[in-house]
């Protein structure tokens, strides 16, 4: 299992906390945990925690599927999508 980190901005906050019934949609099949944080210092910047035994491979491929990019467009995601990945140490 890895937990993979995904930070990015968006350009509104409420349109995409309107969007996480669709975020659990998309991750849901690939993760066996999901969760969402927002920055004290900065609204409009967001964190995923999602929890997977899938590769990253897999993930990037949804994420960028075309039938997802009207989501993050909706939910007014703003690039770049950082991602990092949980050491295990």
């Amino acid at each position: 299992m890895a937990t993979y980190i995904f930070r990015h901005k968006v350009g509104d906050i409420d349109a995409w906390l309107k969007g996480h019934k669709e975020r659990l949609e998309l991750f849901g099949p690939l993760s066996s945990n999901f969760r969402t944080f927002q920055d004290m210092d900065d609204p409009k910047s967001v964190v995923l925690l999602v929890d997977t035994d899938e590769d990253l491979g897999k993930i990037g491929a949804m994420i960028n599927d075309p039938a997802n990019i009207a989501v993050r467009e909706m939910h007014t995601v703003l690039e770049p999508i950082t991602i990092s990945k949980e050491l295990s140490l």
